[in-house]
């Protein structure tokens, strides 16, 4: 490794501590993590098998619920084999080139997420504000199309952070990351050059995907609700209602710590280390962990075929 004036000069290997200045408990909290890991990996397998197998589920709302699954498995397996490598096994390093990978592993996940999320409300915008046409507009192509182009827009807008990174930053002060995966600030406060373009291109990107998807989310939502209100018969308000809470609760807690995560590392610098470093896993751990149960409790199908699946096993054990 290469040193100049005091910095490194391409490092190949970086070093993550964990959570900074939990160190000593690492390998507690991650029992708890390691929980909800394993939860999230088993409910969103449940509900991928169940959505795939059975007939009477192939419609959008359930398709975009195994989007859903399939991308918390793909989010929280990129984050937390190594952070328990940390925690339980003193594995911090990591070579340059895997840190980026993972960087644009998460931040793409998390963008596909939005993504779902964002086609979610828009099924249930047109499905109670203009149930004729769900079944037309709602289509199989138009599912695939959305499909590609939330993949398509997260690859494209998380790419450029990379090759910034991999080829603007030569010169780093140090190699040791403060942090328990390879965020992209956590990384680029690392170097010893300006790293503006970093911050403007990292808040484009992040308004670009979050911003507007909370807004059209949002716009979604007050469109649905304004509609459901002028329901004549209270049993309808409710039944339309009930098919939204799922995707309400999922869109809060998703986008709450989403935004909290994101300002506490630009603007809130009195917020101690350890509790930013925390609520960042939280941010990424939670929503996997969450989502499956959130569904499997308020969605009446998925419930109903999560209960027939182990009812019918402990059948035939008897």
């Amino acid at each position: 490794m290469l040193t100049f004036n005091g910095s490194v000069f391409m490092p190949s290997v970086l070093t993550l501590i964990g959570i900074p200045g939990l160190e000593s408990v690492q390998c507690w909290i991650g029992i708890p993590f390691c929980v909800m890991y394993l939860i999230a990996l088993s409910g969103n397998s449940l509900i991928l098998v169940i959505v795939k197998h059975e007939s009477n589920l192939h419609r959008p709302m359930y398709i975009f619920l195994a989007m859903l699954g399939a991308t918390d498995i793909a989010l929280s397996t990129c984050i937390l084999p190594k952070m328990l490598g940390i925690f339980w096994f003193h594995l911090p390093d990591i070579s340059f080139e895997a840190c980026l990978l993972q960087m644009g592993l998460i931040h793409s996940f998390q963008a596909i997420e939005s993504g779902v999320l964002l086609a979610m409300a828009l099924d249930r915008y047109v499905a109670i504000c203009n149930p004729l046409r769900h079944a037309s507009i709602f289509s199989r192509q138009l599912l695939t199309h959305m499909g590609v182009g939330v993949t398509l827009r997260a690859a494209i807008l998380t790419a450029p952070c990379l090759v910034l990174i991999k080829r603007g930053l030569k010169h780093y002060r140090t190699t040791v990351i403060s942090h328990s995966y390879c965020e992209h600030m956590a990384l680029v406060k690392l170097a010893a050059e300006d790293i503006r373009i970093h911050k403007i291109i990292g808040l484009f990107v992040a308004f670009t995907i979050l911003g507007l998807d909370i807004i059209v989310i949002t716009v979604s939502y007050i469109s649905i609700f304004i509609t459901i209100f002028r329901l004549p018969q209270k049993e309808a308000r409710f039944k339309a209602f009930n098919t939204c809470i799922a995707h309400i609760c999922v869109f809060l807690q998703f986008y709450l710590l989403a935004f909290f995560s994101f300002f506490t590392h630009r603007f809130a610098s009195h917020i101690p280390p350890c509790v930013h470093i925390l609520l960042s896993n939280l941010y990424l751990l939670v929503p996997p962990f969450l989502n499956p149960i959130v569904y499997g409790v308020k969605t009446k199908q998925i419930r109903d075929h999560v209960l027939n699946v182990f009812f019918s096993k402990r059948h035939l054990d008897h």
